[in-house]
């Protein structure tokens, strides 16, 4: 089965290019330059993956991101997102990554670097369409005041439902697994990606002040705690 891919991009003659090179790798891939006839693509056809431009005309693609993200059809609303933009400070990462994308890259990127992406992400959309039949399992994970459904991707902490992307689950998995104890940055590369689809980016950085956002209300006790230079330690206290 060819994968469907949108890409949305007003760069035409860089639109045009990555349109070849996708083409030749065996994808189908459709492009187009305003963010308003991209949210009439994405209802009209049923789309594998969605890389977008941040800058379009109309609506940009943090808009796009989330409409997809509330629609009622898990089709649409699963469909990965891939950010492709020149926006690349920590806080532009944390800002595409609520949005609901499941992976960032900055422009100007190697273009195998795009298409360990693109396969990463096609990868898991297989994986997840495969694993579909096991969604009755919750599979739970708690410590202190926190529980973590993996399979339903939400978390709870005293009692307030958190809703979390796919990666942030991942994220949360390792550090409930790992508590207590300093870890690194390369520690969770390791475990988030593979050596092919790993980011060049900040991008763990984004996801830790993301996922701490989310699972530490003001009230709340520190969970994630930063120890610089070092990396990362998670639970109750001071490391």
């Amino acid at each position: 089965m060819s994968m469907k891919i949108l890409l949305v991009e007003d760069e035409k003659e860089l639109a045009i290019t990555l349109q070849g090179i996708l083409n030749q790798e065996g994808y189908q891939v459709e492009i187009c330059h305003d963010g308003d006839i991209a949210l009439q693509l994405i209802q009209q056809t049923d789309y594998h993956l969605l890389i977008l431009d941040w800058m379009l005309p109309h609506k940009n693609g943090l808009d796009i991101c989330q409409f997809i993200r509330s629609q009622s059809d898990t089709h649409v609303a699963n469909t990965p997102v891939l950010f492709l933009t020149a926006k690349d400070t920590l806080d532009d990462r944390v800002l595409g990554l609520d949005a609901g994308a499941d992976d960032y890259l900055v422009k100007p990127f190697e273009l195998r670097e795009l298409l360990a992406r693109v396969r990463a992400l096609l990868r898991r959309l297989i994986n997840n369409s495969e694993n579909i039949t096991n969604q009755g399992n919750q599979n739970k994970l708690t410590i202190e005041d926190l529980e973590l459904e993996i399979d339903n991707q939400i978390a709870y902490r005293n009692g307030r439902l958190i809703k979390l992307s796919e990666k942030e689950v991942k994220l949360l998995q390792f550090l409930i697994e790992n508590p207590h104890q300093l870890v690194g940055q390369e520690d969770i590369y390791q475990y988030l990606w593979s050596s092919e689809d790993a980011p060049s980016s900040n991008v763990v950085a984004a996801m830790i002040k993301l996922l701490r956002r989310k699972i530490e209300s003001k009230s709340d006790p520190v969970l994630i705690h930063t120890v610089y230079g070092k990396g990362y330690w998670f639970g109750l206290g001071k490391p």
